[in-house]
């Protein structure tokens, strides 16, 4: 009986360890590959799972969570010659565990020395100017071709995103003198525009100006030809009177214009720019009595617009 019992509990012993290394738990973000005689047959999931002991094993045990790969600074040749170094960063992610693990040997390297291929053609395409500008389109293309090439291993490229281009640093200092430059020039032309707004601007308001002048002169002029006109008139009315009166026999229309001669001749004399000395009064008496001559015939033309009316 004690032989029995030792060798059932040995069996018993070597039935738990069997079913122990069948076991196996896959952590969460992982695959395991199963391989049976040194061939894949299956793969584990995330969790609980049972293998064959001995017979079957762990092949590989492959990480399916997004990665990031960082591409070393490497120089590039232009379009047009220019030299310069470059890094980025790749991020991807195992989508089919048994593809990664047996379509490719060491996955990284393979995808970090493919992508430094592309790179290199890509950018060598395109001149100094493109590389600066259009890093969105590097990205893409860049993404395009290793996602492409990369599909066999089960593998999808998420990102390919260029860090740093960075120029040698004569092309630097030329860039740097050419922005300069440019800047200069904006700077000039801005300047040059607004002279010409401010001359055109003042040359406008001086234009403005002028017109309002030219017409403050003719409107001057009208005033002033109306009031000669008008002057003109009064006189001509005055004179036709007074030439009525002396046709009628009035003396008092001759002292009237006598008198009015007096006057101006008086005003002409007061009134001249060389030196002068007048004896007042310059008989006075007979002044007097042209004016009340004056003063004789305006009543008589006042009586007879009264008597007219």
């Amino acid at each position: 009986m004690e032989p029995i019992s030792g060798l059932a509990g040995l069996t018993l012993i070597l039935a738990i360890l069997f079913v122990a290394l069948g076991v196996r738990v896959v952590p969460q973000g992982l695959e395991y590959t199963v391989e049976r005689w040194g061939r894949y047959i299956r793969t584990l999931s995330p969790g609980f799972n049972v293998i064959i002991p001995i017979v079957d094993r762990i092949g590989a045990k492959m990480n399916m969570m997004e990665q990031v790969l960082d591409v070393p600074s490497q120089e590039v040749i232009t379009k047009d010659n220019a030299m310069v170094r470059v890094d980025g960063v790749i991020f991807f992610q195992v989508l089919v565990a048994a593809k990664a693990a047996y379509e490719v040997s060491d996955l990284s390297r393979a995808i970090h020395n493919l992508t430094t291929t592309n790179i290199r053609t890509v950018m060598g395409s395109m001149d100094m100017d493109e590389l600066l500008s259009k890093r969105d389109e590097i990205n893409a293309r860049l993404l395009a071709v290793v996602d492409d090439a990369t599909h066999p291993w089960g593998v999808k490229v998420t990102r390919i995103e260029i860090k740093d281009i960075t120029p040698p640093k004569d092309l630097v200092d030329s860039m740097a003198g050419q922005m300069k430059a440019e800047r200069n020039k904006r700077a000039a032309i801005l300047e040059a525009e607004g002279f010409r707004q401010a001359e055109i601007l003042r040359a406008e308001g001086e234009k403005q100006a002028a017109i309002l002048a030219a017409e403050g002169k003719r409107e001057a002029a009208f005033r002033e030809a109306e009031g000669r006109e008008r002057q003109a008139e009064a006189e001509a009315r005055a004179t036709r009177m007074v030439s009525e009166a002396i046709a009628a026999g009035n003396l008092q229309a001759v002292n009237y214009f006598v008198a009015q001669r007096y006057v101006d001749a008086l005003g002409r004399i007061a009134a001249a720019q060389n030196q002068k000395v007048v004896f007042l009064p310059l008989d006075a008496t007979g002044l007097m009595g042209a004016l009340g001559g004056v003063n004789e015939l305006m009543r008589a033309v006042r009586a007879e617009v009264d008597t007219t009316r």
